[in-house]
């Protein structure tokens, strides 16, 4: 009896005990409402401190956050440059650009769509910084949650963009990756199905709902923008 009361007490202080994931956010994200859902959130552990270099710091990754109109200034001015460079002190990088992917290439910004598209590509492959789109704050809440959690996992590779690609077909599937709602998976079989890029650039979208099915629309708005 005694023996399992106290089983019962160490099991009650092993819980107490759990370790929670870590977030590091930067002073200067105070006033944002990620940190209003990071706090309320009880399963992650929340720092704010004047972080040099990005805006949030998980584990090894460190995270610039970038709302789409930011994005566009920081690209015009060249602020993003300067800031992808400084990131490369950290083995993982990844910028987050928050808001309707559409707004980006909006006549408005003065800037030619392919150029916007290049830079995406840029980003990726001369400074091998990975990119996640997300709709709202509360979206990109939910990203820097999800990263947390995971430093406590075992690391499995799960997508070509936690390595440099090496060979040609890995490089297609991670350019494609680069796009939203286009996982390692559906990029293999874009892959498969048309064997280049450019044949999965100029499909239609009738041809590309075999794969990326009520997807396939947003795709080529993309790439026709």
């Amino acid at each position: 009896m005694f023996h399992n009361i106290f089983q019962k007490l160490v099991r009650k202080s092993k819980n107490k005990q759990k370790i929670k994931p870590r977030i590091i956010a930067d002073i200067h994200e105070k006033d944002s409402m990620i940190l209003a859902e990071l706090k309320s959130n009880e399963d992650v552990e929340l720092e704010i401190t004047n972080l040099k270099i990005g805006d949030y710091l998980i584990g090894n990754t460190i995270i610039e956050r970038k709302t789409t109109s930011d994005f566009i200034s920081s690209m015009i001015n060249r602020r993003l440059i300067e800031q992808l460079n400084q990131m490369q002190q950290y083995n993982q990088r990844l910028l987050i650009i928050e808001g309707q992917i559409s707004s980006i290439f909006e006549k408005d910004n003065n800037l030619h769509p392919n150029s916007i598209r290049g830079f995406i590509l840029s980003i990726i492959s001369n400074y091998n910084t990975n990119i996640i789109f997300t709709t709202n704050y509360q979206d990109t809440a939910n990203y820097l949650i999800t990263l947390a959690k995971q430093q406590l996992k075992p690391k499995t590779l799960f997508s070509l963009h936690s390595r440099i690609p090496k060979t040609k077909q890995e490089q297609k599937q991670y350019i494609l990756e680069a796009f939203p709602n286009i996982g390692p998976k559906k990029a293999e079989l874009l892959i498969k199905k048309f064997k280049t890029l450019s044949n999965v650039f100029n499909a239609t979208e009738e041809e590309l709902k075999e794969v990326l099915k009520n997807q396939s629309k947003s795709f080529k708005d993309i790439l026709n923008y």
